[in-house]
């Protein structure tokens, strides 16, 4: 499979079995197609056009001085050519949502192709068959569509230039000692390709590394690669036998279907947990506005301090809904001792403290993602040196983020006007959290804290 600039894939709902055997996506994954979903949708934008157009011209003019540079030995007939094209057309049309494109088993045809027709065609026909994957939709290609199927062609130019560097006129028919050569065309092709997807995500001011985000496509094109080299085998004597694929390209057909739905289940699953998160953020907010306004400060904090450290997209996420729900539990504490204008007697003190316990209960019973992150809410209000509660953890035992939220959620009271004080400045408070830092705090976490709000 190679990557391929995003296309109008139809895409489903999930039905209800398939949301409760959804995976769940990686938060970078599900963010890169969302956006590129998105990007689907809006259509091109002036500047993704511009910058498409510039790499549609730049393979066009490539590929014709190749063509005209390149010396062939071969001629095939206008059959062998329309049909390697035509199957090739058909076999993108085959995708797999991975990341900021798709991924296509073109590699299945694409191997033999550069064994069978002259290397300075490969790069014509790829455009060809891209462009003519749709025949029903041939009188609506606009443009910058069309220009876009071109820009996905590039990855074709990289391995036809090695062979034809490597290899006399004569002497091109699939060998198994020259792999290195074929590993070689495979890197170019990769590089080629990765190139050109880093000068679109350039393009849009939203670069991404294209081995991180493209790493699924890249590891089924090195997996098909060898499938294709076989067929090379047989198709070099005989160009009609590249149809013994087709068995294959059925299956992934099925296969790529049923991705589809499972991405689609999963992000509608996502967009579930992330709904009923903010819905329990409204109904603490209704119950006590100060505490809804407070939570979501202590998001916004505990957001910028996760990033200091570093913190994964997956903890980044889970850091977000602990900060939301870090006191989803006081919904069941009597509002006359969260509202109460006055310190708290042992007996309020004991009744507040359950709040964590409360919380970490109400999570597990909605379960998934936010019944994982129950035990962390349970944490928020350990302390450093052990004398917190609900369970007297002390230092690393404590989970980060538990840890991150504890701090947070102490500045964001300490800055904030309450019925029996006034809010402190912003110097006092960080005074305050470094002289508990190492007892009430993490250190790290009380300097991280400090360097974003200063």
């Amino acid at each position: 499979m190679t990557s391929v600039t995003p296309a109008a894939y139809p895409s489903g709902s999930a039905t209800a079995d398939e949301l409760r055997r959804a995976p769940e996506l990686h938060p970078e994954v599900e963010r890169l197609i969302i956006d590129t979903r998105e990007r689907v949708r809006r259509g091109l934008p002036p500047r993704d056009r511009l910058v498409s157009f510039g790499l549609a011209f730049g393979f066009l003019g490539a590929s014709s001085a190749f063509l005209l540079l390149a010396h062939t030995s071969r001629h095939p007939g206008v059959f062998t050519v329309v049909l390697y094209t035509v199957l090739y057309g058909l076999l993108s049309r085959v995708s797999f949502e991975a990341g900021v494109g798709y991924a296509i088993p073109v590699q299945l045809v694409l191997v033999p192709m550069l064994f069978v027709l002259p290397l300075s065609w490969v790069p014509f026909c790829v455009a060809a068959g891209y462009l003519l994957r749709d025949p029903r939709r041939l009188r609506q290609m606009t443009l910058p569509r069309a220009s876009l199927r071109l820009v996905s062609s590039w990855h074709a130019l990289g391995p036809a230039v090695v062979l034809a560097l490597a290899a006399a006129p004569a002497d091109r028919l699939p060998r198994w000692s020259a792999w290195p050569i074929y590993l070689g065309a495979l890197a170019a092709q990769f590089a080629l390709d990765s190139a050109v997807t880093w000068i679109r995500e350039e393009g849009l001011g939203a670069p991404h590394s294209p081995l991180r985000t493209q790493g699924f496509t890249y590891a089924v094109d090195a997996g098909l690669a060898p499938i294709g080299l076989l067929v090379a085998f047989a198709a070099a004597e005989h160009p009609a036998l590249v149809v013994v694929v087709l068995p294959l390209v059925g299956l992934l057909a099925i296969l790529a279907r049923e991705r589809e739905q499972r991405i689609d289940a999963a992000l509608e699953l996502g967009h579930a947990y992330r709904g009923t998160a903010f819905l329990l953020g409204d109904v603490v907010e209704a119950d006590d506005v100060y505490t809804g306004e407070h939570s979501r400060d202590v998001v916004s904090l505990t957001l910028e301090v996760a990033d200091r450290f570093g913190l994964s997209a997956r903890e980044r996420r889970n850091a977000e809904f602990v900060a939301l729900l870090h006191d989803v539990g006081k919904i069941r504490i009597p509002a006359s001792i969260i509202n109460k204008a006055g310190p708290l007697d042992p007996e309020e003190r004991a009744v507040i403290e359950t709040h964590t316990l409360e919380g970490e209960a109400m999570l597990k019973k909605v379960g998934g993602l936010l019944g994982e992150i129950g035990h962390v809410v349970r944490s928020c209000h350990e302390r450093w040196d052990g004398e917190g509660y609900p369970d007297r953890l002390a230092g690393e035992a404590i989970p980060l983020v538990a840890r991150i939220v504890c701090c947070t959620d102490a500045y964001s009271a300490m800055t904030t006007n309450r019925p029996y004080r006034k809010a402190r400045s912003v110097a006092e408070a960080v005074a305050e959290l470094r002289r508990c830092a190492g007892s009430h705090f993490d250190p790290r976490v009380v300097e991280a804290l400090a360097a974003v709000v200063a």
